[in-house]
């Protein structure tokens, strides 16, 4: 059999600015590609592993893990394969096939899938719908309140801190009192937020935290973080009854070789950056109200945004797709002339966007970009 080339190559990020909010906070520091190199072996991180992943000491994964959980304030932490799989694990150890769960309506669709893996019963709690898509604590405590009309117990909140969709960053510490209120624990979901912005899951009230190495932390991937109080370590950490020092709902172990290496070598550079949070925060307001000034863009969401993540509804450029002979790919077309990427081909209607990482200068060409190609189309 004669092998194809695959062209396994890719220039996307060295030859453009690349607007995808998906990739913005995965970028790579130098210290990470520099491990990735040294540790782009499959199994390079266990070359002195005893049988527990998170206790090797060379590399200091062991240490690594304990920095990381004082970084986002829980008593313990695992690196898993992604968010959707920190998830899955907390949801498997703590709940039973048949339990209801309560989710946001802005849940991330890996969210719905590590329920409908567990046979879990999935409950939306409704969010304020068009223009903000809000979700509010007291709308957990009205679905709460109907399900225990029905003798219904929940036995897990799950709060999306901030959703793909519209960037909205929710009121944690509000879900998690009714949490507590009702005996219920909470799980975080940060995976558009840990590694961006300052976590702090006891603040947040929080039982349990998920994190995405490869979307918002720097890190090659897949890999994921799952933080935890103690109270729920023996559930989600427990030992096999065969293997005595493997973690079951870890599999034995997890993320290892390169995502666990460059997770481990952007940490410095992520500590430094979620102290920078209030000024990307800044920029991409500045931005907002830039493109908003030219008309026919409007920021859907929680105005004014506290995230990089923004939704805008695009009516000027769908019009213009309706009479261009190239329809809804000129938007994509034009910007790529002009070395923009991550909007997706053929999308007009709306679009999500990052400037995250961005100087004000990159910020300030992506806005006129935007601006002319208004223009050269009569609007």
């Amino acid at each position: 059999m004669e092998c194809q080339d695959y062209a396994l190559n890719r220039t996307l990020e060295r030859e453009n600015l690349n607007l995808n909010p998906l990739q913005r906070g995965g970028f790579l520091p130098l210290e990470a590609r520099k491990a990735l190199y040294e540790f782009s072996d499959g199994y390079s991180v266990c070359d002195y592993c005893s049988g527990r992943l998170d206790q090797v000491k060379k590399p200091s994964v062991a240490g690594f893990l304990d920095d990381l959980a004082q970084f986002l304030n829980v008593d313990a932490v695992r690196t898993v394969h992604g968010a959707r799989e920190g998830k899955f694990a907390i949801m498997h150890a703590i709940c039973q096939p048949g339990d209801t769960i309560l989710v946001d309506g802005n849940a991330h669709y890996t969210t719905h899938l590590a329920a409908e893996r567990n046979q879990l019963k999935l409950v939306e709690v409704p969010t304020s719908g068009h223009p903000e898509y809000k979700v509010e604590p007291e709308s957990y405590r009205e679905v709460l309140n109907q399900l225990h009309d029905q003798c219904e117990e929940p036995s897990l909140l799950v709060l999306t801190h901030v959703d793909g969709d519209y960037g909205n960053l929710t009121d944690s510490q509000g879900v998690g009192k009714i949490a507590s209120e009702y005996g219920i624990p909470l799980l975080l979901n940060c995976a558009y937020s840990m590694g961006r912005m300052p976590i702090d899951a006891k603040k947040l009230k929080a039982d349990f935290v998920v994190g995405s190495g490869h979307k918002s932390m720097a890190a090659s991937g897949p890999i994921g973080v799952l933080g935890l109080k103690e109270e729920w370590a023996d559930k989600v950490f427990k030992r096999s009854s065969t293997h005595s020092v493997k973690e079951v709902e870890m599999l034995g172990c997890t993320s290892r070789g390169a995502p666990l290496a460059t997770l481990m070598a952007s940490f410095p550079h992520i500590m430094e950056r979620v102290g920078k949070w209030n000024q990307e925060v800044e920029k991409t307001r500045k931005f907002v109200a830039q493109m908003e000034k030219i008309g026919g863009i409007s920021q859907i969401g929680v105005k004014p945004t506290d995230h990089d993540l923004v939704r805008f509804e695009t009516s000027l450029f769908h019009q213009i797709a309706e009479k261009h002979p190239r329809r809804g790919f000129f938007l994509y077309e034009e910007l790529k002339k002009r070395n923009i990427v991550g909007i997706k081909r053929g999308q007009t209607k709306w679009f999500k966007c990052s400037v995250y990482g961005f100087n004000s200068q990159q910020v300030e060409y992506i806005t006129r970009s935007f601006q002319e190609i208004a223009e050269k189309h009569g609007h």
